[in-house]
């Protein structure tokens, strides 16, 4: 069996590899003539989304490229701590960038082709073999089609031309990376603050250097190219202005950031639900079946999760019936991770009564709250050996 994975992002290359063990040829087309070294900020890998890399055995070349993150600190614009929480093993924060490299080498290595400047503008489902259609007018048959294409993903608009398409969440995010921040470290742990006007993270090393990220409110949504547009020191401006009344480290690490540092992902989106991942032989990983804002932290670790699950699948069931249990083990626990990350965007959007209310009574969840109230999303496994008899 041989399946054509479009998309040659982060979810792409692990969906080839996950493929490749459970026995299917796989083949990566990326629509992008060129590779994404050096684009992208940073992300969070949970202990779920490194269980499924461990899988591949990915996971040791990730946590090379990766720092730990012990724990999560939540904190007011004050600076006082609402709460923490985090566990064994710990998260791995990790540019985007240096993923993207890790898995792209890794999928070279084991035999996966990678074509660039492959966009796809079509799909025919032939019963027997499915094939693609490329804007360059080339075509790639196989017996799978395998959509890791993204948040406005191609292939699930021809799976399901009413499929919706992305939600924006009312923010804007930016981010960048110091070699010196001037701050003390933060022992491990990534500093979640809610500000006055803006949402502030950020994590300082024990050599001084780390990094930053910044959600910024906006009514109206901006795409990455208009965001991209605006000059990156007036960016920094709009940062420092909506940091400058809050007690915390927010405003100097804006300042300590070189424009050309700055990282503008533009709009958080998500997309709720989408109603069909799969058609015949087509299926959909990733942010094309489940695209939750970066706020979840899970994004990554969902498509890991994903590819891994889908392979299993296939592995064990013939196409039509894996497609149906790949979705069935799949679909509460993302749509439950995606509303979660929306609530989040919300709170981080608050108003100033809304802040109050909020600063007041998250102690109080901390202090009287069920642990598996923050944990229930990293305890998530995927058990490879264990063989599926039926959807």
């Amino acid at each position: 069996m041989k399946a054509t994975v479009i998309g040659g992002g982060i979810g792409g290359p692990v969906a080839a590899m996950a493929l490749r063990k459970a026995g299917i040829e796989a083949s990566v087309h990326e629509r992008y003539d060129r590779t994404a070294d050096g684009s992208g900020g940073a992300l969070s890998i949970a202990p779920n989304g490194l269980q499924a890399l461990e899988v591949l055995g990915l996971a040791d070349a990730v946590r090379e490229v990766g720092t730990p993150m012990t724990a999560m600190e939540l904190q007011s614009w004050t600076g006082r701590t609402l709460g923490r929480f985090g566990g064994e093993p710990p998260q791995l924060l990790v540019w985007r960038s240096d993923l993207y490299r890790v898995l792209r080498d890794e999928a070279a290595r084991r035999g996966i082709a990678v074509e660039h400047g492959k966009e796809l503008v079509d799909a025919a489902d032939r019963g027997t073999h499915v094939t693609a259609r490329f804007a360059d007018g080339t075509e790639a048959a196989s017996d799978l089609l395998v959509g890791a294409d993204g948040i406005r993903s191609t292939v699930r608009r021809i799976i399901d031309p009413a499929a919706p398409g992305p939600r924006y969440a009312g923010l804007l995010g930016f981010g960048a990376r110091l070699a010196r921040t001037g701050e003390p470290p933060t022992g491990g742990a990534m500093r979640l603050v809610s500000g006055k006007r803006a949402f502030f993270g950020y994590q300082v090393h024990a050599d001084g250097s780390g990094g930053w990220f910044a959600n910024l409110p906006r009514k109206t949504p901006l795409t990455t190219a208009e965001a991209r547009a605006t000059d990156p020191g007036r960016w920094l401006e709009v940062l420092g202005e909506a940091f400058a009344a809050d007690r915390t480290p927010a405003a100097r690490l804006v300042a300590a950031t070189d424009p050309a540092d700055l990282v503008v992902t533009g709009a958080l989106e998500d997309v709720p639900r989408v109603p069909r991942w799969s058609r015949g032989r087509m299926v959909l990983v990733g942010d094309a079946a489940h695209a939750t804002s970066p706020s979840s932290g899970q994004g990554a670790s969902l498509a890991f999760e994903s590819a891994v699950q889908l392979a299993r699948c296939l592995r064990d069931l013939p196409h039509e019936e894996a497609f149906r249990a790949y979705e069935r083990l799949r679909r509460d626990r993302v749509e439950r991770i995606i509303a979660q990350a929306a609530r989040t965007n919300r709170d981080k959007a608050a108003g100033p009564v809304g802040r109050l209310v909020r600063d007041a009574l998250l102690p109080l969840v901390f202090r009287f709250a069920d642990p598996a109230k923050f944990t229930w999303q990293f305890d998530h496994r995927i058990e490879w050996d264990d063989t599926l008899s039926h959807a």
